[in-house]
C-alpha cells in the first residue's frame, strides 16, 4: 500500500469558515493566495482549506527541478485532504485542476463535488496523438522557457510562460514588484511539464468520477486548454460544462469576482 506523504513534509494551508469541507488547489506560478476572495465568499457556509503546493508559497521545496508526478503532489496534500473531512469538495485551477483530478481518482468516495477551471492534463492529448498535436502551443512555450533558464534568465522564462497563457505582452505589463516571485516560480516549469505531459492515467479512468463536476472553460483560452476539455468533458458522467465568454486561462486570478461567483453558486448545493 502506498504511503501518502512519505517525506513527512507538511503543506502550508490557509483556512476559513465552518461547514462542509472544500479544498482549493492553485495553478502553477501561483500560491494559495489566489483563493483568498473565494475563501471569503464560501466561509459563511463551508470550511475552506487552500494549501500551497510543493515549492509554492510557504510550503517546502521538492528536491527535483525536472521531475515530479501528479501523485507526488496528491501525496503531499494528503494531510489537507484528511483535515477537510469526508466527503469534501475539490476546486482546482490549471495545474491544480490536474492535481484535483488525480486526488479524486485516488479516493472517489471522499469527494462530494469537483470544480475544475481548465485542468491542464496534456497527457490526455498526447496519448491520443503524438506531436505535432493540439498542445504544441504550451509545449513550445515550455521549451522556450527552458532554453531561457539554461542561460540563467528566469525573467525571460517567465515571459514565455506568462505570455502564452495571458497573451503577448502580458509579462511586460506585469507590475515590477510582482515579477521576481513569478520568475522564481517559473524555474520549476520543467517539472510541471513532466507531470502534465507524462501522467499515465488513461482517459477512460475518469469515467469513475461519478460525483457532480463543474468544468469551467474560458472562451478566450489557448487551444492547449480547449483540447484537454474536448477529451475530458465527454468522459465525466455528471459534468456541467460552463463556457465563460471573454475569459482566459488565468481568469481565476485576473477576473476572480466573475469566476468565484460561478464556483460559489455551484458549491452552495453541496
Amino acid at each position: 500500500m502506498r504511503n501518502p506523504n512519505p517525506s513527512g513534509a507538511v503543506p502550508h494551508v490557509r483556512s476559513a469558515g465552518a461547514g462542509h469541507g472544500v479544498v482549493c488547489i492553485h495553478s502553477n506560478a501561483s500560491a494559495s493566495t489566489q483563493w483568498r476572495a473565494l475563501m471569503d465568499l464560501l466561509a459563511p457556509t463551508h470550511r475552506v482549506l487552500a494549501p500551497d503546493s510543493l515549492g509554492a508559497g510557504k510550503s517546502p521545496e521538492w528536491p527535483s527541478a525536472e521531475r515530479i508526478s501528479l501523485q507526488d503532489e496528491v501525496d503531499f496534500l494528503a494531510p489537507v485532504l484528511a483535515e477537510a473531512g469526508r466527503p469534501f469538495s475539490l476546486v482546482g485551477h490549471s495545474y491544480g485542476g490536474a492535481v484535483a483530478l488525480k486526488a479524486a481518482l485516488s479516493d472517489p468516495a471522499a469527494v462530494r463535488a469537483l470544480v475544475l477551471y481548465e485542468p491542464t492534463l496534456f497527457a490526455l492529448v498526447e496519448a491520443e496523438s503524438p506531436e505535432p498535436n493540439e498542445v504544441d502551443g504550451i509545449r513550445h512555450a515550455v521549451r522556450r522557457a527552458v532554453a531561457a533558464l539554461e542561460t540563467g534568465d528566469s525573467h525571460a522564462a517567465a515571459g514565455h510562460f506568462i505570455d502564452f497563457w495571458m497573451g503577448d505582452g502580458s509579462w511586460a505589463m506585469t507590475p515590477a514588484v510582482r515579477q521576481p516571485a513569478i520568475a522564481e516560480a517559473v524555474t520549476k516549469v520543467r517539472r510541471w511539464a513532466h507531470a502534465l505531459f507524462t501522467e499515465s492515467t488513461p482517459l477512460a479512468e475518469f469515467a469513475r468520477l461519478e460525483m457532480p463536476v463543474l468544468y469551467l472553460l474560458g472562451e478566450a483560452s489557448p487551444e492547449s486548454a480547449q483540447a484537454v476539455a474536448r477529451r475530458l468533458v465527454p468522459v465525466l458522467p455528471r459534468v456541467t460544462l460552463r463556457r465563460l465568454p471573454g475569459l482566459g486561462h488565468m481568469a481565476p486570478i485576473t477576473q476572480p469576482d466573475t469566476v468565484n461567483a460561478v464556483i460559489a453558486d455551484f458549491l452552495r448545493g453541496f
